[in-house]
Protein backbone atom coordinates (compact mmCIF):
# COMPACT_ATOMS: atom_id res chain seq x y z
CA UNK A 1 0.00 0.00 0.00
CA UNK A 2 1.31 3.64 -0.99
CA UNK A 3 1.43 6.08 1.63
CA UNK A 4 0.12 9.18 0.77
CA UNK A 5 2.62 12.17 2.03
CA UNK A 6 1.29 16.19 2.02
CA UNK A 7 3.28 18.92 2.80
CA UNK A 8 3.01 21.10 5.85
CA UNK A 9 3.26 25.15 5.84
CA UNK A 10 5.30 26.49 8.16
CA UNK A 11 6.17 30.53 8.17
CA UNK A 12 9.68 31.19 7.55
CA UNK A 13 10.68 27.70 7.43
CA UNK A 14 9.49 26.79 3.57
CA UNK A 15 7.78 23.88 3.20
CA UNK A 16 8.41 19.91 5.04
CA UNK A 17 7.03 17.33 6.06
CA UNK A 18 4.37 16.74 8.95
CA UNK A 19 6.68 14.26 10.92
CA UNK A 20 9.29 16.94 10.47
CA UNK A 21 7.03 19.33 12.76
CA UNK A 22 7.25 18.66 16.41
CA UNK A 23 3.44 19.72 16.81
CA UNK A 24 3.04 16.42 14.74
CA UNK A 25 4.16 14.30 17.97
CA UNK A 26 3.03 16.51 20.01
CA UNK A 27 -0.85 16.34 18.69
CA UNK A 28 -0.31 12.66 18.47
CA UNK A 29 0.59 11.90 21.79
CA UNK A 30 -2.70 14.17 23.22
CA UNK A 31 -4.72 12.50 20.19
CA UNK A 32 -4.09 9.17 21.91
CA UNK A 33 -6.62 7.35 24.12
CA UNK A 34 -6.87 8.40 27.75
CA UNK A 35 -4.65 10.64 27.19
CA UNK A 36 -6.08 14.24 28.26
CA UNK A 37 -4.51 17.62 29.15
CA UNK A 38 -3.71 16.45 32.49
CA UNK A 39 -1.92 12.94 31.43
CA UNK A 40 -0.66 15.11 28.66
CA UNK A 41 1.68 17.57 30.64
CA UNK A 42 2.43 14.81 33.29
CA UNK A 43 4.01 12.28 30.33
CA UNK A 44 5.93 15.45 28.61
CA UNK A 45 7.16 16.30 32.19
CA UNK A 46 8.71 12.47 33.01
CA UNK A 47 9.67 11.62 29.44
CA UNK A 48 10.98 15.09 27.74
CA UNK A 49 9.24 15.37 24.77
CA UNK A 50 6.37 13.68 22.98
CA UNK A 51 8.71 11.29 20.95
CA UNK A 52 9.80 9.97 23.74
CA UNK A 53 6.38 9.89 25.59
CA UNK A 54 4.74 8.20 22.79
CA UNK A 55 7.42 5.35 22.54
CA UNK A 56 6.70 4.80 26.56
CA UNK A 57 2.99 4.93 25.86
CA UNK A 58 2.42 1.15 25.45
CA UNK A 59 4.76 -0.19 28.22
CA UNK A 60 2.83 2.68 30.61
CA UNK A 61 -0.54 1.19 29.77
CA UNK A 62 0.63 -2.63 29.69
CA UNK A 63 2.01 -2.22 33.55
CA UNK A 64 -1.19 -0.89 34.15
CA UNK A 65 -2.91 -4.43 33.08
CA UNK A 66 -4.19 -2.62 29.65
CA UNK A 67 -2.42 -5.51 27.12
CA UNK A 68 -4.16 -4.00 23.24
CA UNK A 69 -3.50 0.02 24.25
CA UNK A 70 -2.33 1.88 20.72
CA UNK A 71 -1.60 5.21 20.38
CA UNK A 72 -2.71 7.42 17.97
CA UNK A 73 -2.31 6.12 14.29
CA UNK A 74 -0.62 8.41 11.79
CA UNK A 75 -3.10 9.15 9.44
CA UNK A 76 -5.24 10.08 11.74
CA UNK A 77 -2.69 13.00 12.73
CA UNK A 78 -2.09 13.53 8.63
CA UNK A 79 -5.86 14.02 8.05
CA UNK A 80 -5.96 16.74 10.63
CA UNK A 81 -3.39 18.86 9.78
CA UNK A 82 -4.37 18.64 6.74
CA UNK A 83 -8.11 19.79 7.32
CA UNK A 84 -6.11 22.67 9.43
CA UNK A 85 -4.07 23.56 6.52
CA UNK A 86 -7.07 23.57 4.27
CA UNK A 87 -9.13 25.87 6.67
CA UNK A 88 -5.67 28.10 7.06
CA UNK A 89 -6.17 27.47 10.65
CA UNK A 90 -2.87 27.71 13.49
CA UNK A 91 -2.15 25.28 15.40
CA UNK A 92 -0.18 26.88 18.83
CA UNK A 93 1.67 24.71 21.64
CA UNK A 94 1.78 25.90 24.63
CA UNK A 95 5.27 27.22 25.74
CA UNK A 96 5.33 28.69 22.34
CA UNK A 97 5.71 32.74 21.70
CA UNK A 98 2.11 32.85 20.19
CA UNK A 99 0.72 30.93 23.28
CA UNK A 100 -1.76 33.22 26.10
CA UNK A 101 0.39 32.86 28.82
CA UNK A 102 -2.74 33.62 30.92
CA UNK A 103 -4.45 30.39 30.10
CA UNK A 104 -1.96 28.64 32.06
CA UNK A 105 -3.32 29.08 35.45
CA UNK A 106 -6.04 26.32 34.47
CA UNK A 107 -5.22 23.05 35.75
CA UNK A 108 -6.31 21.19 32.92
CA UNK A 109 -4.98 23.99 30.23
CA UNK A 110 -5.19 22.82 26.68
CA UNK A 111 -1.73 21.51 25.77
CA UNK A 112 -2.35 22.88 21.90
CA UNK A 113 -5.00 25.29 20.20
CA UNK A 114 -6.38 25.61 16.79
CA UNK A 115 -7.02 28.93 15.78
CA UNK A 116 -8.70 30.91 12.55
CA UNK A 117 -7.45 34.16 12.56
CA UNK A 118 -5.41 37.00 14.64
CA UNK A 119 -3.30 35.09 17.38
CA UNK A 120 -2.19 38.47 18.25
CA UNK A 121 -5.41 38.75 20.49
CA UNK A 122 -4.08 36.78 22.59
CA UNK A 123 -1.55 38.92 24.13
CA UNK A 124 -3.86 41.32 25.09
CA UNK A 125 -5.88 41.64 28.26
CA UNK A 126 -9.48 39.78 27.81
CA UNK A 127 -13.03 39.87 29.72
CA UNK A 128 -15.03 37.10 28.81
CA UNK A 129 -18.68 38.10 28.42
CA UNK A 130 -21.65 34.94 28.71
CA UNK A 131 -25.11 34.41 29.45
CA UNK A 132 -27.89 32.35 28.51
CA UNK A 133 -28.84 31.97 25.00
CA UNK A 134 -32.56 33.04 25.12
CA UNK A 135 -31.56 36.60 25.66
CA UNK A 136 -33.95 39.80 26.27
CA UNK A 137 -33.96 42.94 24.54
CA UNK A 138 -32.55 44.34 27.51
CA UNK A 139 -29.66 42.01 28.01
CA UNK A 140 -28.91 42.31 24.63
CA UNK A 141 -28.73 45.87 24.27
CA UNK A 142 -26.60 45.83 27.40
CA UNK A 143 -23.93 43.21 26.26
CA UNK A 144 -23.46 45.45 22.79
CA UNK A 145 -22.86 48.28 24.99
CA UNK A 146 -20.27 46.77 27.24
CA UNK A 147 -18.43 44.91 24.47
CA UNK A 148 -18.19 48.01 22.31
CA UNK A 149 -17.04 50.08 25.50
CA UNK A 150 -14.74 47.45 26.73
CA UNK A 151 -12.91 47.19 23.55
CA UNK A 152 -12.76 51.21 23.41
CA UNK A 153 -10.94 50.64 26.70
CA UNK A 154 -8.49 48.28 24.97
CA UNK A 155 -9.47 45.10 26.15
CA UNK A 156 -10.52 41.62 23.89
CA UNK A 157 -14.01 40.46 24.47
CA UNK A 158 -13.89 36.69 24.61
CA UNK A 159 -17.61 34.78 24.58
CA UNK A 160 -18.65 31.39 22.73
CA UNK A 161 -20.26 32.23 19.84
CA UNK A 162 -23.72 30.98 20.78
CA UNK A 163 -26.76 32.89 19.77
CA UNK A 164 -28.09 35.38 22.32
CA UNK A 165 -25.61 37.37 24.39
CA UNK A 166 -22.79 35.96 22.66
CA UNK A 167 -23.24 36.54 19.63
CA UNK A 168 -24.50 40.44 20.17
CA UNK A 169 -20.89 40.97 21.78
CA UNK A 170 -18.81 39.32 19.59
CA UNK A 171 -20.38 41.41 16.95
CA UNK A 172 -20.42 44.48 19.29
CA UNK A 173 -16.52 44.09 19.82
CA UNK A 174 -15.31 43.11 15.99
CA UNK A 175 -13.75 46.43 15.35
CA UNK A 176 -11.88 46.05 18.50
CA UNK A 177 -11.02 42.71 18.85
CA UNK A 178 -13.45 39.69 20.00
CA UNK A 179 -12.30 35.53 20.45
CA UNK A 180 -15.21 33.41 19.90
CA UNK A 181 -14.27 30.06 21.90
CA UNK A 182 -16.03 27.26 19.74
CA UNK A 183 -16.91 23.78 21.25
CA UNK A 184 -16.77 21.89 18.25
CA UNK A 185 -13.60 21.98 15.91
CA UNK A 186 -12.66 25.67 14.55
CA UNK A 187 -13.89 24.69 11.16
CA UNK A 188 -17.13 23.40 12.04
CA UNK A 189 -20.07 26.51 13.00
CA UNK A 190 -22.41 26.22 15.37
CA UNK A 191 -24.97 27.31 15.29
CA UNK A 192 -25.78 28.06 11.81
CA UNK A 193 -27.04 31.12 12.14
CA UNK A 194 -24.08 32.44 13.37
CA UNK A 195 -21.80 31.60 10.32
CA UNK A 196 -21.81 34.82 8.94
CA UNK A 197 -20.25 36.13 12.11
CA UNK A 198 -17.93 33.64 12.95
CA UNK A 199 -16.43 34.43 8.80
CA UNK A 200 -15.91 37.94 9.67
CA UNK A 201 -14.63 36.81 13.25
CA UNK A 202 -11.84 35.10 11.55
CA UNK A 203 -11.24 38.23 8.94
CA UNK A 204 -11.09 40.60 12.01
CA UNK A 205 -10.85 38.78 15.49
CA UNK A 206 -10.44 35.19 16.29
CA UNK A 207 -11.71 31.76 16.55
CA UNK A 208 -10.07 28.93 18.42
CA UNK A 209 -11.00 25.05 20.09
CA UNK A 210 -8.60 22.61 21.60
CA UNK A 211 -11.02 20.26 19.78
CA UNK A 212 -10.01 18.57 16.52
CA UNK A 213 -10.78 19.52 13.41
CA UNK A 214 -14.34 18.96 11.93
CA UNK A 215 -15.59 17.56 15.44
CA UNK A 216 -19.10 18.32 15.83
CA UNK A 217 -20.26 20.29 19.12
CA UNK A 218 -21.80 17.64 21.37
CA UNK A 219 -23.29 18.77 24.90
CA UNK A 220 -20.40 17.55 27.20
CA UNK A 221 -17.99 19.36 25.10
CA UNK A 222 -19.70 22.95 26.46
CA UNK A 223 -18.80 22.55 29.89
CA UNK A 224 -14.68 22.43 28.55
CA UNK A 225 -15.60 24.90 25.92
CA UNK A 226 -16.40 27.28 29.22
CA UNK A 227 -13.30 26.82 30.85
CA UNK A 228 -11.23 28.14 28.38
CA UNK A 229 -13.19 31.12 27.78
CA UNK A 230 -13.28 31.83 31.73
CA UNK A 231 -9.10 30.88 31.95
CA UNK A 232 -8.14 33.03 28.69
CA UNK A 233 -9.94 36.01 30.55
CA UNK A 234 -9.10 38.39 33.28
CA UNK A 235 -12.90 38.63 34.18
CA UNK A 236 -15.89 36.78 33.43
CA UNK A 237 -19.41 38.77 33.31
CA UNK A 238 -22.32 37.16 33.13
CA UNK A 239 -25.08 39.10 31.77
CA UNK A 240 -28.18 37.03 32.22
CA UNK A 241 -28.37 33.54 33.60
CA UNK A 242 -30.85 31.65 34.81
CA UNK A 243 -30.54 29.83 38.16
CA UNK A 244 -29.42 26.78 36.18
CA UNK A 245 -27.93 28.14 33.33
CA UNK A 246 -24.74 27.13 32.04
CA UNK A 247 -23.06 30.65 32.83
CA UNK A 248 -22.83 29.97 36.29
CA UNK A 249 -20.63 26.92 35.16
CA UNK A 250 -18.46 29.88 33.73
CA UNK A 251 -18.44 31.56 36.45
CA UNK A 252 -17.48 28.99 38.96
CA UNK A 253 -14.54 28.38 36.15
CA UNK A 254 -13.29 31.65 36.89
CA UNK A 255 -13.81 31.79 40.64
CA UNK A 256 -11.58 28.47 40.67
CA UNK A 257 -8.90 30.61 38.74
CA UNK A 258 -9.25 33.49 40.94
CA UNK A 259 -10.51 35.22 38.28
CA UNK A 260 -13.03 38.38 38.91
CA UNK A 261 -16.88 37.85 38.40
CA UNK A 262 -18.79 40.44 37.51
CA UNK A 263 -22.85 40.20 36.85
CA UNK A 264 -25.22 42.63 35.48
CA UNK A 265 -28.28 42.96 37.75
CA UNK A 266 -32.12 41.71 36.76
CA UNK A 267 -35.76 42.46 37.65
CA UNK A 268 -36.33 39.81 40.54
CA UNK A 269 -39.46 38.54 38.72
CA UNK A 270 -37.28 37.93 35.27
CA UNK A 271 -36.34 34.15 35.44
CA UNK A 272 -33.48 34.66 32.86
CA UNK A 273 -31.91 36.95 35.81
CA UNK A 274 -32.17 34.93 38.70
CA UNK A 275 -28.65 33.12 38.16
CA UNK A 276 -27.52 36.69 38.03
CA UNK A 277 -28.76 37.99 40.98
CA UNK A 278 -27.60 35.03 42.64
CA UNK A 279 -24.04 35.72 42.03
CA UNK A 280 -24.50 39.86 43.26
CA UNK A 281 -26.26 37.99 46.43
CA UNK A 282 -22.90 35.66 46.77
CA UNK A 283 -20.19 38.23 46.14
CA UNK A 284 -20.29 39.13 42.68
CA UNK A 285 -19.92 42.68 41.55
CA UNK A 286 -22.88 44.37 40.12
CA UNK A 287 -22.50 45.61 36.69
CA UNK A 288 -24.00 48.76 35.05
CA UNK A 289 -21.27 49.83 32.77
CA UNK A 290 -17.70 48.80 31.13
CA UNK A 291 -16.99 51.63 33.76
CA UNK A 292 -17.45 49.11 36.26
CA UNK A 293 -15.62 46.43 34.84
CA UNK A 294 -12.47 48.63 34.35
CA UNK A 295 -12.67 49.82 37.79
CA UNK A 296 -12.70 46.53 39.03
CA UNK A 297 -10.03 45.00 36.96
CA UNK A 298 -7.85 47.94 37.93
CA UNK A 299 -3.96 47.48 37.06
CA UNK A 300 -4.43 44.40 35.49
CA UNK A 301 -4.77 46.47 31.86
CA UNK A 302 -0.95 46.73 32.10
CA UNK A 303 0.17 43.59 34.04
CA UNK A 304 1.45 40.46 31.59
CA UNK A 305 2.25 37.28 33.04
CA UNK A 306 6.21 35.68 33.00
CA UNK A 307 6.78 33.09 30.45
CA UNK A 308 7.44 30.02 31.88
CA UNK A 309 10.10 27.85 29.58
CA UNK A 310 8.24 24.80 27.35
CA UNK A 311 7.67 21.89 28.97
CA UNK A 312 9.73 20.10 26.98
CA UNK A 313 12.78 21.90 28.39
CA UNK A 314 12.49 20.35 31.55
CA UNK A 315 14.20 17.71 32.86
CA UNK A 316 12.73 13.88 32.86
CA UNK A 317 11.28 12.90 36.13
CA UNK A 318 13.77 9.67 37.77
CA UNK A 319 12.92 6.06 36.07
CA UNK A 320 11.00 3.59 38.25
CA UNK A 321 10.87 -0.27 37.88
CA UNK A 322 7.41 -2.15 37.29
CA UNK A 323 7.61 -3.87 40.92
CA UNK A 324 7.59 -0.46 42.45
CA UNK A 325 4.96 1.09 40.18
CA UNK A 326 2.95 -2.16 41.26
CA UNK A 327 3.51 -1.22 44.84
CA UNK A 328 2.42 2.00 44.84
CA UNK A 329 -0.70 0.94 42.57
CA UNK A 330 -1.97 -0.96 45.45
CA UNK A 331 -0.74 1.80 47.73
CA UNK A 332 -3.12 4.33 46.16
CA UNK A 333 -6.21 2.26 45.79
CA UNK A 334 -5.86 1.62 49.17
CA UNK A 335 -6.43 4.89 49.81
CA UNK A 336 -8.95 5.79 47.08
CA UNK A 337 -12.75 5.57 47.06
CA UNK A 338 -15.64 7.10 45.55
CA UNK A 339 -14.86 10.38 47.81
CA UNK A 340 -12.19 13.06 46.43
CA UNK A 341 -9.20 13.16 47.90
CA UNK A 342 -6.53 16.35 47.04
CA UNK A 343 -3.21 15.34 44.94
CA UNK A 344 -0.87 16.65 47.27
CA UNK A 345 -2.70 15.24 50.27
CA UNK A 346 -2.26 11.87 48.03
CA UNK A 347 1.17 11.97 48.27
CA UNK A 348 1.73 13.55 51.93
CA UNK A 349 -0.42 10.16 52.62
CA UNK A 350 1.89 7.79 50.73
CA UNK A 351 5.07 9.33 52.13
CA UNK A 352 6.72 9.16 48.55
CA UNK A 353 8.85 11.76 46.37
CA UNK A 354 6.25 13.44 43.91
CA UNK A 355 7.98 12.83 40.96
CA UNK A 356 7.63 9.36 41.95
CA UNK A 357 4.10 9.00 42.77
CA UNK A 358 2.75 11.23 39.96
CA UNK A 359 3.83 8.65 36.88
CA UNK A 360 2.32 6.20 38.79
CA UNK A 361 -1.00 7.90 38.90
CA UNK A 362 -0.61 8.35 35.27
CA UNK A 363 -0.83 4.71 34.16
CA UNK A 364 -3.88 4.27 37.11
CA UNK A 365 -5.42 6.77 34.95
CA UNK A 366 -4.84 5.11 31.66
CA UNK A 367 -5.97 2.22 32.82
CA UNK A 368 -9.19 3.88 33.83
CA UNK A 369 -9.05 2.92 37.73
CA UNK A 370 -9.09 6.03 38.75
CA UNK A 371 -10.27 9.50 37.90
CA UNK A 372 -8.85 12.95 38.31
CA UNK A 373 -10.88 16.69 38.05
CA UNK A 374 -9.52 19.81 39.65
CA UNK A 375 -6.55 18.42 41.31
CA UNK A 376 -8.63 15.61 43.27
CA UNK A 377 -8.38 11.89 42.52
CA UNK A 378 -11.36 9.47 43.04
CA UNK A 379 -11.58 5.64 42.40
CA UNK A 380 -13.62 4.60 39.13
CA UNK A 381 -14.25 1.46 40.14
CA UNK A 382 -15.66 0.17 43.43
CA UNK A 383 -14.19 -3.21 43.17
CA UNK A 384 -10.75 -2.07 42.87
CA UNK A 385 -10.37 0.08 46.30
CA UNK A 386 -11.32 -0.42 50.09
CA UNK A 387 -14.24 1.61 51.88
CA UNK A 388 -13.31 3.30 54.26
CA UNK A 389 -14.39 2.71 57.83
CA UNK A 390 -15.45 5.57 59.52
CA UNK A 391 -17.18 3.49 62.62
CA UNK A 392 -13.90 4.02 65.10
CA UNK A 393 -14.04 7.64 64.60
CA UNK A 394 -18.07 8.49 64.58
CA UNK A 395 -17.63 6.13 68.08
CA UNK A 396 -15.55 8.16 70.00
CA UNK A 397 -17.06 11.50 68.58
CA UNK A 398 -20.45 9.91 70.56
CA UNK A 399 -18.74 8.45 73.09
CA UNK A 400 -17.32 12.25 73.61
CA UNK A 401 -20.48 14.29 73.39
CA UNK A 402 -21.90 12.40 76.24
CA UNK A 403 -18.90 12.86 78.60
CA UNK A 404 -19.01 16.15 77.83
CA UNK A 405 -22.64 16.20 78.55
CA UNK A 406 -21.64 13.76 82.18
CA UNK A 407 -19.29 16.42 83.11
CA UNK A 408 -16.09 14.64 82.76
CA UNK A 409 -14.39 16.72 79.94
CA UNK A 410 -14.05 20.22 78.81
CA UNK A 411 -14.69 21.04 75.18
CA UNK A 412 -12.02 23.76 74.09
Amino acid sequence: MTKVWFTWQVSRLGTISPQDDPRFHNLRLLRSRRVGPTTYRRLIAEHGTAQVALAALPDIAAAAGVSDYKICPEGVIFAEMKAGQAAGAQLLVQGSDDWPMVINDLSDAPPMLWTLGDIALLQRPMVAMVSARNASSLGTRMARKLAADLTDAGFVVVSGLARGIDAAAHAAALQGGTVAVQAGGVDVIYPAENSDLAHQIAAKGLRLSEMQMGLQPQARHFPARNRIIAGLSRAVVVVEAAAKSGSLITARNALDQNRDVLAVPGHPFDARAAGCNMLIRDGATLVQSAADVIEALGTLLITAPERTPPLSHRPPAPRRSLKESAALHNQILDRLDASPLAEDQLIRDLGSPAPVVTPVLIDLELDGRITRSSGVYCCALADHCKPRNIFPFTFKLIQRYFRFRLGEITLH
